[in-house]
């Protein structure tokens, strides 16, 4: 089985494993995480492929996977939206307003996708029924 697989076939049909929407739910935060602690170059690759991740994941059969995906995304844009609009007033010269911008959304980023990462953890994740378009089935539509 693949590592990103988010389905498989069984006996009883297609199911959405608890553990592969743990790793997807994930993603988002293990990334913003790397991507502002060494932003360049890859808060920049991060800023285009997080749009990936939030596309793929958002509408996962698990809506718990689209609720972490969610929050770890309003946190990554609301913050590197923020600082570059206050980067567009920074002097040419002023590399110390540079460092301490990346501070500062270091600061907000790290913890809260920290906190983030052990709410998955620490959540139950159970396996889903799928139809098979890859819906969760009705009686899942409770989790």
């Amino acid at each position: 089985m693949h590592i990103l697989e988010s389905s498989e076939d069984t006996v009883i049909g297609k199911i959405a494993r608890g553990s592969s929407a743990k790793r997807a739910a994930s993603i988002m935060n293990y990334g913003n995480i790397i991507s502002v602690i060494v932003p360049f170059p890859l808060l920049i690759f991060w800023f285009g492929a997080s749009m990936l991740v939030y596309a793929m994941n958002r509408h996962h059969p698990n809506p718990k996977v689209g609720h972490y995906t969610q929050q770890a995304a309003y946190r990554f844009y609301g913050v590197t939206g923020f600082f570059i609009v206050i980067g567009t007033f920074i002097p040419g010269n002023g590399w110390i307003w540079h460092l301490i911008a990346w501070l500062l959304a270091l600061s907000v980023l790290v913890p809260w996708s920290i906190v983030d990462l052990r709410r998955i953890r620490r959540d139950q994740w159970i396996d889903i029924p799928l139809d098979d378009e890859g819906h969760p089935l009705p009686s899942a539509a409770a989790v």
